[in-house]
């Protein structure tokens, strides 16, 4: 056997080791999401045979979740809270990742290395301290609780937008400054059109953290009227224990609007994601 075919039927080899690792990983991952949609459509004691596909497939479980719960108006809840704190984290991060990465000022590095130090610090910390912030306001069981924390940016969303302006060339930002623009006129009209990449991610990232969160509103909601579906599905756990084929039911429903947004943003948050180095 020569070079070439020994070279060949090792790149072969390795194609295909590799495309099996691929799938067995992608098998894993979305394998609870086919279980959890196989057991939507299953009968109460259906769900713990190890079967994948049920007989009779029962889609009642669906239009039950939305006699049991209020589903359209946590949905718009959610909606509203995601929608607000994702505009704020893009436009603040956005401005200061700019800042960061463009303007020169005493003590900037500095200053971002500390501010990017609080990456650090565990959730659980500052849970109490925000909780009793909200109270001295007056804004808990507000939707104000809901919107106001994560509404002027983080120091993830910073240090991604700051990565990203890095990697613009400075001949933007001197052809800018040649045409008499401000620091702002820079800012809002050159360099944030070109970083659609990684605004997207942001964006994307925000609003799958806020929709899927459920402590921050466990401790500031308690009106069902102000409630997320996060927080709903799991009121609706523990209304209904034993209903399983529905709160899988719920939970399709919720993930649903998830997977709509990723699809529609698929390409840019790729692009994003191998742009700004987050993949590695």
């Amino acid at each position: 056997m020569g070079l070439v075919e020994r070279v060949t039927k090792f790149g072969i080899v390795r194609a295909a080791a590799l495309y099996l690792g691929l799938t067995a990983i992608a098998w894993c991952a979305l394998f609870p999401i086919l279980w959890a949609v196989s057991g939507s459509l299953k009968k109460e004691g259906e769900v713990t045979e190890p079967r994948l596909f049920p007989a009779h497939p029962r889609w009642s479980n669906y239009t039950e979740v939305f006699t049991l719960m209020p589903f359209w108006r946590m949905f718009l809840n959610t909606v509203v809270y995601a929608g607000c704190v994702t505009a704020g984290q893009v436009f603040f991060c956005s401005l200061a990742g700019y800042a960061f990465a463009r303007l020169q000022f005493r003590g900037r590095d500095v200053l971002f290395i500390v501010y990017l130090g609080t990456l650090m610090v565990p959730l659980t910390v500052t849970v109490i301290p925000q909780f009793i912030l909200m109270r001295i306001a007056g804004w808990v069981d507000t939707p104000w609780a809901m919107i106001v924390p994560g509404l002027f940016g983080s120091a993830f969303g910073t240090y991604l937008m700051r990565q990203f302006f890095r990697t613009l060339p400075a001949e933007l930002e001197e052809a800018a400054i040649l045409d008499g623009c401000s620091p702002w006129q820079i800012y809002w009209r050159i360099l944030l059109p070109h970083a659609q990449p990684a605004v997207m991610v942001l964006a994307v990232l925000t609003w799958v953290n806020v929709w899927n969160d459920f402590l921050w509103p466990l401790l500031m909601i308690e009106r069902k009227s102000l409630a997320t579906l996060t927080l709903g599905l799991v009121r609706l756990q523990g209304e209904y224990v034993a209903r399983w084929p529905v709160l899988m039911a719920a939970s399709m429903l919720i993930l649903l609007p998830l997977v709509v947004v990723y699809a529609v943003a698929q390409r840019a948050f790729i692009r994003g994601i191998a742009v700004t180095g987050l993949g590695g």
